[in-house]
């Protein structure tokens, strides 16, 4: 993996994928000068286009023709099969059988196909890289794939024309395709800024890997939060991520709640658990001075979670 996969990529989605805007966050006693980078507003709610869209046009006719499947908690399954149906290919989407109905819904509004299972097997499929019952379709790997990260690393090229000042970036890290991506498009070129992915405290294995020196298992608590929070980081994304972070910044579900209120409440913006944390974390501090990026990775949330949330509760 390298700049130039990402330049290339970025060639690529042109015209595909939105460039999202990076807005100062509106708030008086904000502890620190931050940025929102609200990959919200892309097509499928998500920053998963970037990678999908990345890892779909360089299929072969062939691969085409013979479909393509993930495994995902949702987003990623959805923004493979907004690409999958713009060029008619076959594609199923593995999910686990508690992911949000919004993003159920959304799969099945691209024309995919859809397997739940238990969480457990769902993971097993991440880990293994295959299920044998799809063997003959191509698996694009939902983060830990080198086109997926490549797509995800254009959105460290925006952020850098965008605030050429950064200090910090905070990722929200579930896989850690995302933080890989951003923080190696980053590093490139400026590898003074300091990287962070951010966790919630019901599981925060990348923190706890780096606080070990090596990847860690941790025991994982499902949430509201979808898209982070796993048991364990694969060794393929450690090897990637673990030189270029500078730490993981762990948040409460109340605190992530509260940043999903202000950021509805003070920009309009609609985040989903996931997609709040990075603002969470910036909010929490602990991550020096100067100008920080949150990336808002995503705004697929269930309207009654949000609803709970905006009535000041936590899911």
């Amino acid at each position: 993996m390298s700049l130039q996969d990402i330049v290339e990529a970025r060639e690529r989605l042109k015209g595909l994928v939105v460039r999202t805007p990076l807005v100062p966050l509106n708030l008086e006693d904000s502890p620190a000068e931050i940025y929102l980078k609200l990959e919200n507003l892309q097509p499928t709610g998500s920053f998963k286009v970037r990678g999908a869209g990345n890892a779909i046009e360089l299929l072969s006719p062939e691969q085409m023709s013979r479909g393509v499947y993930t495994c995902s908690g949702g987003n990623m399954a959805q923004a493979l099969a907004w690409h999958a149906h713009r060029h008619d290919i076959p594609c199923t989407a593995i999910v686990p059988d508690t992911a949000a109905e919004t993003k159920i819904a959304g799969i099945r509004r691209y024309g995919a196909d859809i397997i739940q299972l238990p969480f457990e097997d769902v993971w097993k499929v991440a880990t293994d890289h295959v299920y044998p019952p799809l063997r003959d379709r191509t698996f694009v790997h939902p983060f830990s794939n080198a086109h997926m990260i490549a797509g995800n690393g254009t959105l460290g090229l925006e952020i850098l024309e965008d605030l050429a000042e950064v200090d910090s970036v905070i990722v929200p890290f579930g896989g850690g395709g995302l933080f890989a991506g951003i923080a190696i498009a980053i590093k490139a070129h400026k590898p003074q800024v300091r990287m962070y992915g951010c966790e919630p405290d019901t599981a925060c294995t990348f923190a706890a890997s780096l606080s070990a020196g090596s990847p860690v298992h941790v025991k994982r608590t499902p949430s509201f939060l979808e898209g982070t929070g796993e048991s364990d980081v694969l060794p393929e994304i450690w090897d990637l991520a673990k030189p270029l972070a500078t730490g993981s910044l762990v948040v409460s579900l109340a605190e992530v709640a509260s940043a999903v209120r202000i950021l509805f409440e003070r920009h309009r913006v609609v985040a989903e658990g996931s997609g709040a944390s990075s603002l969470a974390a910036a909010l929490k501090g602990g991550y020096g001075g100067g100008p920080v990026v949150c990336v808002m990775s995503g705004g697929n949330i269930d309207p009654s979670t949000l609803k709970k949330i905006l009535d000041g509760g936590v899911p």
